[in-house]
């Protein structure tokens, strides 16, 4: 999801689920600040509620910010018969480790 969905999103209200852990952050003042101002713009939801949604967004933005790294192993072909290489940069990896750690969450 990018930043700019999340308008989008305040407006559908999402109900995804969530972790019982709770994460203590303490913001600088000037984001505090903004999301203070994003609160009063959207009554309807809670500054927890938009920082909840803004590092969900900063998230989805990192993962598709790592790129995709071409290795050596071919493990496909594309619609024109090309090869497509594996990814050996860090998508693969966060995409694993996240699997782990949801699992964990989950509780499976």
């Amino acid at each position: 999801m990018k930043v700019a969905e999340l308008v989008e999103q305040w407006d559908r209200e999402a109900g995804e689920a969530r972790t019982e852990k709770a994460y203590d952050v303490h913001l600088p003042l000037d984001d505090a600040a903004k999301v203070a101002a994003l609160a009063e713009m959207y009554p309807g939801r809670t500054q927890e509620q938009i920082i909840t949604d803004l590092l969900s967004a900063a998230l989805d933005e990192l993962e598709s910010g790592f790129g995709y790294v071409a290795g050596e192993r071919v493990i496909s072909e594309d619609e024109l018969g090309d090869p497509v290489y594996e990814d050996t940069g860090l998508t693969p990896r966060f995409e694993t480790l996240t699997r782990k750690h949801l699992e964990r969450l989950r509780g499976d």
